[in-house]
């Protein structure tokens, strides 16, 4: 912040998260500049109040700045029968009770006339240019005002309509809200420009590893190899000496289970036998090394044991998520597991397996949600190299998914950085910690 200048005098605010303000800054309890509204959920049972065309926000809605559309949508009936109203335009938005609150509180401000659930709350204030202020005063100290704001006892995460009414905002002159807002929408977008770099920078390299995988384990090593047509759509060409076969041929595949309703029983748990499920798959990376669960004797009883060195899939929810058991451990009918035959290394299996995602997707049933199960992993072809040629594969893999891995990281490093002063020049200048009355955008 060394480039920006301060204002010559400040004085105390009175507020631990807001510390001096500029001396001729005012501040006001926020009931004293905004009225507060908010909202209800129509009856799901009732189809005429659904799917209308008047935008119905609830916190699924809030990750923009500016809400001008929404997820669902309500008829007028449902407003002269529900306990939401139609809020014109140029509100603040605010999340009062999530899961999100536990971390950050989600902001906008609505270009069109929108309607609330119970879950959101409405500032309308009256001095103009300050909805625009407070958009920016609250996404830059959300940490500090979740502390002000937050409910203690609550069930669900939630901010206090009292510690909110009555928190303390400063007040700069109309002439300087102008100029806050003004600085912030040209540093802020300067400043998302480059986190959508490095966003697209994870995306391509996502695309990459895919790409790089399944040629290697489709096509080898060896650009001069003997080519042969396989047949299989997703294969395409092959070497001409890898064997062609359905992953039955290739590998066990046997699923996990949990043969008791409801799964999350207590009396099942807090044993001595670990228990895995799609998330620890998922959240794994290349190997599972550790557990959050255990069952008991009736748990494992009910149970599929996976010895370890096994291969696991998801195959519910985000199927192929694929890791490699370092331990034994139990799992539910959501994953199964993969013990390659002989002539098969285990780190090629996954590797084949995360290139035939697509192939093994298509054969995914789309109900509620995706899912695969051995029948359908089973029938798909792939192609394997001789034992020799998988570790020269493998090994090549590996060595070039780490550097992408450590690029990734770098990336998401920067990111997080970007982000934090985002944030910390966000709430120097809504505090006053910074003047830009005299800034002035640089020439393109």
């Amino acid at each position: 912040m060394s480039r920006y200048k301060a204002y010559p005098e400040y004085k105390d605010s009175g507020k631990t998260w807001l510390g001096t303000v500029p001396l001729h800054w005012s501040i006001s309890p926020l009931k004293y500049l905004a009225k507060f509204s908010g909202g209800g959920t129509p009856s799901k049972e009732n189809e005429e109040f659904w799917s209308g065309d008047i935008p119905w926000v609830s916190p699924k809605d809030m990750k923009a700045a500016r809400i001008s559309s929404t997820i669902d949508n309500i008829t007028a009936a449902a407003i002269n029968q529900s306990s939401t109203s139609l809020l014109a335009e140029g509100a603040l938005l605010m999340v009062v009770r999530s899961g999100i609150l536990q971390h950050s509180i989600p902001v906008a401000i609505n270009d069109v006339p929108v309607t609330l659930n119970q879950d959101m709350k409405a500032l309308r204030f009256s001095e103009p240019h300050f909805v625009e202020y407070a958009f920016y005063l609250i996404s830059g100290n959300q940490s500090q005002l979740l502390l002000e704001w937050y409910k203690e006892g609550a069930t669900v995460e939630s901010i206090e309509q009292e510690y909110l009414a009555n928190s303390i905002f400063p007040c700069p002159p109309l002439e300087e809200r102008k100029a806050i807002a003004t600085f912030l929408d040209h540093e802020t977008a300067k400043i998302d420009a480059l986190i959508n770099k490095q966003q697209q920078l994870i995306e391509l390299l996502k695309e990459k590893r895919q790409a790089v995988i399944s040629h290697a384990v489709t096509k080898g090593l060896n650009p001069n190899a003997p080519m042969k047509d396989s047949g299989v759509e997703w294969l395409g060409e092959v070497p001409a000496h890898w064997s062609l076969k359905n992953y039955r041929y290739a590998t066990r595949i046997y699923r996990g289970k949990f043969g008791h309703r409801p799964r999350n029983d207590p009396a099942l748990y807090d044993g001595i036998y670990p228990f895995i499920q799609t998330g620890d798959v998922a959240q794994a990376g290349k190997r599972i090394l550790d557990y959050k669960q255990t069952l008991n004797e009736r748990g494992a009883a009910v149970s599929q044991k996976f010895p370890a060195g096994t291969l696991v899939m998801a195959i519910a929810a985000n199927i192929g998520d694929i890791a490699i058991l370092d331990f034994e451990a139990y799992a539910p009918d959501s994953v199964v597991g993969f013990k390659p035959y002989q002539e098969l290394n285990l780190d090629f299996l996954r590797y084949s397996l995360m290139a035939a995602l697509p192939a093994l997707e298509q054969t995914s049933t789309q109900s509620t949600q995706a899912n695969l199960n051995i029948d359908r992993i089973g029938s798909v072809q792939a192609v394997f190299p001789p034992l020799d040629e998988q570790l020269e594969i493998v090994n090549y893999l590996d060595r070039l998914l780490e550097r992408y891995a450590d690029i990734q990281e770098k990336a998401l490093i920067a990111i997080e950085t970007i982000q934090e002063r985002r944030t910390a020049l966000i709430s120097a200048a809504v505090t006053g910690k910074i003047d830009v009355r005299d800034w002035q955008a640089a020439a393109a």
